[in-house]
C-alpha cells in the first residue's frame, strides 16, 4: 500500500529523479550529483514505493519517464526551482538585496526572439531585476499564471485558443504571420510568396498540435492537403529536421530573426496568422509588468517591421 505521507517527501531525491529524467541515465545521473549509481536506483525505487506507482521504465538506451513519471516530473520540477527561487529571495534579504523577482513566461518561439529583446530593454532602462524566463506551450502558460508561478505570460490564440479566466488580465500585443521555414538548398529558397499547392508534395514537420492545425486549415482552403510526416519533440528538434532535409515545417513569423544559418523561411501568399497576447494576473501585478508590457510591444514591432 501507498505510503501517505507525501508532504515528508525528500526534495533531494526529487532532485535525482529529475536529473535521471533529463539525462535518461542512472549512471549518467549519478555522475552529476556526485552519487553512486546504487544510491540513485535506491532513491528512484524508494520514491516509487512511497507514490505506489512505477516512475521510470528501462530500455536499450537508458531509462525513461513511464506516464505517471513525466507527469510527476512536470510538477517536481516546478517545485524544485520554486525552492530555488525562495533560497535565493531569503539570501537576498539577508545580504540587503531586495526587490521581487519578474517570473515571465512565454511561448518557445516567442522566448526565442522578442521576449528577451524586450527583458534586454527592461534592464537597460529600470536597472537591475531579478528574472527568470519559463518556455511553455499557451495552455500551461494560462494555468502557470492563474497558479501564482508567473507574473506575465506571453502567449498566442493558436489553436486550441485562449480561455477566459476573470482573474486574468489579457492585452492584445499584435498579429503574427506563419512563413515556411526550408532548407538553404531547396528549390524553392530565396522565391516567394509562395502558394500552398506549390509545396502540396512536401514532407512537413510539426511539433504541437496548434501549429499543426494552422496548417492543415491553411491546406484545406487552398484544397490540398499537408503532409505531416513526422514529428518532433519541440521547436529545436522541429528546424533541426528541416535543416538536414527530412522534411520543411511552419513557423512563427517573429521566430525568423532566431533562425540557424543551415534554414531559410519563404513567405505563404494569404498565411495563416495567429494574434499574440500577454496575460497578467490582475491581483498583486508585478511592479516591473507595465514597462515590460511596453517593451514587448516594441520588440514586437522591430521583429514585423521591414
Amino acid at each position: 500500500m501507498p505510503a501517505r505521507h507525501t508532504c515528508a517527501m525528500d526534495l533531494t531525491v526529487w532532485r535525482t529523479f529529475v536529473t535521471v529524467c533529463r539525462l535518461g541515465s542512472l549512471a549518467a545521473a549519478a555522475a552529476e550529483l556526485g552519487h553512486t549509481q546504487s544510491a540513485v536506483s535506491r532513491q528512484i525505487a524508494g520514491l516509487e514505493r512511497q507514490l505506489g506507482v512505477p516512475l521510470v521504465q528501462r530500455h536499450a538506451r537508458g531509462v525513461r519517464p513511464t506516464p505517471a513519471g513525466e507527469v510527476f516530473r512536470h510538477h517536481a520540477l516546478a517545485a524544485l526551482n520554486e525552492t530555488d527561487r525562495a533560497v535565493r529571495a531569503v539570501r537576498d534579504v539577508r545580504d540587503g538585496t531586495l526587490g521581487r523577482p519578474l517570473a515571465v513566461g512565454a511561448t518557445p518561439s516567442l522566448a526565442a526572439g522578442i521576449v528577451p529583446a524586450a527583458i534586454r530593454r527592461l534592464l537597460d532602462t529600470a536597472g537591475p531585476v531579478r528574472w527568470s524566463l519559463l518556455p511553455e506551450l499557451s495552455a500551461q502558460l494560462h494555468e502557470r499564471v492563474i497558479a501564482g508561478d508567473l507574473d506575465i505570460a506571453v502567449v498566442t490564440d493558436a489553436p486550441p485558443g485562449l480561455p477566459s479566466d476573470p482573474r486574468l488580465e489579457r492585452r492584445f500585443l499584435g498579429m503574427d504571420e506563419m512563413v515556411v521555414v526550408l532548407p538553404v538548398d531547396h528549390p524553392r529558397a530565396g522565391h516567394g510568396p509562395v502558394r500552398m499547392p506549390a509545396l502540396a508534395d512536401e514532407t512537413w514537420v510539426e511539433d504541437n498540435d496548434g501549429s499543426a492545425a494552422l496548417l492543415r486549415q491553411h491546406a484545406a482552403r487552398a484544397g490540398v492537403t499537408a503532409r505531416i510526416d513526422l514529428t518532433a519533440a519541440d521547436l529545436l528538434g522541429k528546424i533541426a529536421l528541416v535543416a538536414t532535409g527530412h522534411a520543411i515545417a511552419l513557423i512563427p513569423g517573429v521566430l525568423t530573426c532566431a533562425l540557424r544559418a543551415d534554414v531559410t523561411t519563404v513567405a505563404l501568399v494569404d498565411p495563416p496568422t495567429r494574434g499574440i497576447y500577454t496575460i497578467t494576473p490582475r491581483r498583486d501585478p508585478h511592479p516591473s509588468t507595465a514597462a515590460l508590457l511596453d517593451h514587448l510591444t516594441t520588440a514586437l514591432g522591430s521583429v514585423r517591421a521591414p
